[in-house]
């Protein structure tokens, strides 16, 4: 079920989170603090929007990671209904897919309840205080990225680096719904 990223608040602080990531270790908001930007993404491996938008997400990452933009991929949606999902399948996508980033599993749900993140993909942008800046899509072509004319999460990491604030104007990121575990 297609979902939208919806609003927060610009402005409010960065939850603490402390999750396994694929690469055998475990990651916490603190360990990124030397980074003047950090983004939070919540993606997983079988949303066909983050399929559609994961080759730019990576490309992001690798344009924005030598100026010390740290990316961090969580994937939080129920891993029994949604076995793609599942924490060796992510680290198989993170090897697969060459991540450059820590994609973490939040088996729980509490970080993305947290966050109140509501789809796949979720985009966080924090300024150096880690509160938020932006929240919103990664672009204006989720689908297609030859007919991409605006890079919204690009504009607003460079206006962050350059000591200014992203544009209000934030146009809501749209995904598959989070995969809530039922109780």
């Amino acid at each position: 079920m297609a979902a939208s990223s919806g609003t927060s608040k610009l402005g409010f602080p960065c939850p603490d989170f402390r999750l396994p990531a694929t690469d055998g270790k475990i990651y916490g908001r603190d360990d990124f603090a030397a980074s003047p930007v950090l983004v939070v993404m919540f993606i997983c491996n079988h949303c066909p929007y983050v399929k559609a938008v994961e080759d730019r997400l990576l490309d992001l990452e690798r344009r924005y990671t030598p100026r010390a933009v740290q990316f961090v991929g969580i994937c939080s949606n129920d891993s029994v209904t949604y076995p793609e999902d599942a924490f060796d399948k992510l680290k198989e996508r993170w090897s697969l897919k060459a991540y450059g980033f820590p994609y973490l599993h939040d088996d729980s749900q509490a970080v993305a309840h947290a966050f109140d993140a509501l789809c796949t993909p979720d985009i966080f942008v924090y300024d150096r205080d880690r509160r938020l800046a932006y929240r919103g899509r990664i672009d204006d072509s989720w689908k297609d990225p030859a007919k991409v004319s605006r890079r919204d999460l690009a504009e607003a990491i460079e206006a962050l680096l350059a000591g200014q604030r992203p544009s209000a104007d934030q146009v809501p990121s749209l995904g598959c719904s989070i995969k809530w575990k039922q109780d």
